[in-house]
C-alpha cells in the first residue's frame, strides 16, 4: 500500500500538464512570464513554398520546437508594422530525404495577428551546403479554429 501511495506522489509531482496558448497576446505573456513554451505545427495543413513555388499539398507530417531562445519586436521597432516573435533552433538529425545525417534548422515567426511563418533548412553537416530550403505558413489554433499551429505552456 505504501509503495501504490509513493508511486501516486511521485507521478503527480512530475507530471506535466500543458496549457494551449490560443492567440499572439497568450503566447507573448507566457514568454515574457518566462514559461516554457511548446509549438506543435502540422506540416499537411499549412501552405507550402518551396523553391520559390507554392506547392499543391505539404507533406503530412508534425513537428515540434521549444521556443528557448526568442526575440520580440514591438511595433516599429526594426521597420515593422505589426508586432512579433521570433525564434529557431538547430538539431543534428538523421536525413530524411537522403543519406547521411544533416543539421535541421528551424525558425519561426509569429506576428500579432495570429499568423504563423515557418522556415526548414536541411544543412549538410560536412560541407554546410543548404540541402533544402522550404516555407511553411499558417496560423495559431486558437481551440475552435482548426488551424495548423499550436502554443503550449509546460
Amino acid at each position: 500500500m505504501l509503495m501504490v501511495v509513493l508511486m501516486f506522489i511521485t507521478t503527480s509531482l512530475f507530471a506535466q500538464t500543458s496549457n494551449q496558448l490560443k492567440s499572439f497576446d497568450e503566447l507573448m505573456a507566457a514568454l515574457k512570464a518566462g514559461k516554457q513554451v511548446r509549438m506543435v505545427v502540422y506540416y499537411g495543413k499549412c501552405k507550402q513554398i518551396s523553391d520559390n513555388e507554392e506547392k499543391e499539398k505539404a507533406p503530412d507530417a508534425v513537428g515540434g520546437l521549444t521556443l528557448d531562445v526568442f526575440e520580440y519586436f514591438a511595433p516599429n521597432a526594426v521597420k515593422n508594422k505589426q508586432a512579433f516573435v521570433v525564434a529557431s533552433a538547430s538539431k543534428l538529425i538523421e536525413n530524411p530525404k537522403g543519406e547521411g545525417f544533416v543539421y535541421n534548422y528551424v525558425k519561426i515567426k509569429v506576428t500579432e495577428d495570429n499568423k504563423v511563418k515557418i522556415t526548414a533548412k536541411y544543412v549538410d553537416v560536412k560541407t554546410y551546403n543548404e540541402n533544402m530550403d522550404e516555407n511553411f505558413f499558417g496560423d495559431i489554433n486558437d481551440g475552435k479554429n482548426d488551424k495548423q499551429v499550436y502554443f503550449y505552456t509546460l
